[in-house]
């Protein structure tokens, strides 16, 4: 099991009831379940969580402290309301609900990018179904996000013979000039290569062709490759799509300029384009490139937040939060990011409400707006909800992909790991057992940072 780690207790007896699973929420996701697709289907279990985190030691009504032994007879009294929504969600009438409104949904409304009117329109479409799925406190949260559109782009190898470079211009680069950049071609295969060769960047077009390891690591390149090829005089940079294979598909995403650094255009190309060049420039080959890009910023736009709740029946002003990002980037229908994550978390309260549950917490549903643009709208919802940050037990994110689910990251202190590998013994029958190390996301993160689950 990926990033593990052992409970730190020697006996069930040992340790305090922290966690409050007296006055718990009960909480559900599950993921679309394709049957005749990839028969795909997640669920993230009974989420039992307390009034606070901060909080090491609780009594019960007769006043003595609650063991770890009795945390988990509290958690396995749960098993027929887990079992409950399993065969709602993944037997019954609701299987493969989520896929279905989530194909309607991106059928309908196609791309989401931020700042666009496509991303507007899934907005109003995400409230008013909220709405008609009998959601409480449905409402809007305004915030301002970015505006960019890439125009028209292309990039043309015209040196040692003409080639089209299958590229997608990356988030916020600027254009170049209307009738194009054309230079010599610099290829690097890492930061330090770049720096090793940066008499030779001057004027040129630089080509990161960067070896991938993980995602988190190897994305690096595309969001500071044009700020280190710019610091020593280049004239643009293209970036070998940040992913393991391709099938000449290259891959969009955010970039992050400096100010005080000179901007220069940025794209990424396709794995095979990156290797085709590096293999020429290896051999001492000159390679030119013409790259035309139109791309345009505007003043930051109006958006929304949007939020739906099922109030908690206890400590109402108590929050379980759960969430997904309704944009997208402009070049595919976001099904996968972050469509497939919004609807995951809509379909948790769906099931909740269905079955007539009430939890004893709030339940929000948050579809976060302008994520792709680095957490914009999770950032100012932070800003304004965080003087209750107190009323917040656990914060979740799907946004990952939708995949084979084994279970959930999560990110907490050792104590409070335990009491989650004892909630996914509900899953048993699933097989989606797994905690792993790292739980977070780009809109949670806020939160994670300040403690919060």
């Amino acid at each position: 099991m990926r990033g593990a780690m052992d409970c730190p207790y020697p006996s069930m007896s040992c340790w305090p009831y922290c966690l409050g699973l007296e006055s718990a929420v009960q909480c559900s996701q599950i993921i679309v379940k394709w049957r005749e697709m990839t028969l795909l289907f997640l669920m993230v279990s009974i989420c039992l969580f307390p009034r606070s985190m901060s909080c090491l030691l609780s009594n019960t009504s007769y006043g003595h402290q609650r063991t770890f032994e009795d945390i988990e007879k509290e958690i396995a009294r749960y098993s027929d309301v887990a079992e409950k929504i399993i065969k709602l969600a993944v037997y019954g009438k609701a299987q493969n609900r989520s896929y279905e409104r989530l194909a309607l949904f991106v059928d309908t409304i196609g791309p989401r990018l931020s700042g666009s009117r496509n991303l507007e329109l899934a907005i109003q479409y995400m409230d008013k179904a909220l709405r008609n799925d009998g959601l409480e406190n449905v409402h809007l949260e305004p915030v301002k996000i970015p505006h960019w559109e890439r125009g028209e782009e292309i990039a043309m190898m015209i040196e040692p013979y003409n080639h089209t470079i299958a590229m997608l211009g990356l988030g916020g680069s600027i254009a170049t000039p209307p009738e194009g950049i054309t230079a010599e071609v610099l290829v690097v295969n890492s930061f330090d290569d770049l720096h090793k060769k940066a008499r030779e960047a001057r004027g040129k077009i630089v080509v990161y062709n960067q070896h991938y390891t993980n995602y988190d690591k190897t994305v690096l390149y595309r969001h500071h490759g044009a700020v280190e090829a710019a610091k020593l005089g280049a004239k643009a940079s293209l970036i070998k799509s940040i992913a393991p294979f391709s099938i000449n598909s290259p891959h969009t995403g955010m970039q992050a300029y400096e100010s005080d650094v000179p901007k220069i255009p940025t794209a990424c190309i396709a794995i095979e384009d990156a290797e085709l060049m590096a293999r020429l420039f290896s051999r001492g080959t000159k390679i030119v490139v013409t790259l035309k890009m139109g791309a345009k910023t505007y003043p930051d736009a109006d958006s929304f937040n949007t939020v739906a709740e099922i109030t908690g029946s206890k400590y109402p002003e108590q929050v379980v939060l759960i969430s997904g990002h309704l944009d997208s980037w402009d070049v595919g229908q976001g099904a996968m990011d972050d469509g497939g994550g919004a609807f995951i978390s809509w379909e948790a309260l769906s099931l909740i409400k269905e079955l007539g549950l009430r939890p004893k917490r709030t339940l929000r549903l948050v579809l976060w707006t302008g994520e792709e643009q680095g957490g914009v709208g999770a950032e100012q919802y932070y800003k304004l909800h965080k003087v209750n940050i107190s009323n917040f037990d656990i914060v979740m994110e799907s946004d990952e992909g939708t995949f084979m689910p084994t279970g959930l990251a999560f990110t907490g202190s050792i104590k409070a790991r335990c009491i989650m590998k004892e909630i996914m013994k509900l899953l048993k029958r699933l097989n989606i057992t797994n905690v792993y190390e790292d739980g977070g996301g780009t809109d949670i993160n806020y939160w994670i940072h300040e403690g919060i689950p």
